[in-house]
């Protein structure tokens, strides 16, 4: 006996985004595109692209127009924000991390920043190295 192909039972891992944002898999099966669930998905992806939108351009016009009236550290500090902010939510948003349960966030976000913090001690001991090494007067 032959086995037929039955589409309805067909199951896509998780991770197959392509499949999702192609249309070739509808999470709303026997449902119509124009369905409430399905406008509520679309409304949830036009919300992330407007809010990453927002961000970008307000970066984009800080960068052309403001930056060179403000002190450097000011805009370093407002552009590394803006950044981390889009990035967060992209994170959120994109990786799913913003359905995910607080300690699994947290398992995440922790050695997170002691990676950062490991990067910045690093780059100072490196640039104090090199002051020591470059006005120490040699016997």
């Amino acid at each position: 006996m032959s086995h037929h192909h039955n589409d309805s039972n067909l199951h896509y891992y998780e991770g197959d985004q392509s499949k999702l944002y192609s249309g070739v898999l509808n999470h709303h099966f026997n449902q119509d595109v124009k369905s409430a669930e399905s406008k509520k998905q679309i409304g949830r992806i036009w919300k992330v692209f407007w809010i990453l939108l927002v961000v970008t351009v307000a970066e984009v016009i800080m960068g052309m127009f403001f930056s060179h009236h403000m002190p450097s550290w000011l805009v370093a500090t407002m552009f590394l924000a803006l950044t981390i902010l889009k990035a967060g939510y992209i994170v959120s948003v994109f990786m799913h991390l913003g359905d995910e349960v607080k300690d699994f966030i947290m398992m995440i976000l922790v050695p997170l920043m002691f990676f950062i913090w490991f990067i910045i001690a690093f780059l100072a001991d490196g640039s104090f190295w090199l002051f020591m090494n470059t006005n120490t007067p040699v016997k």
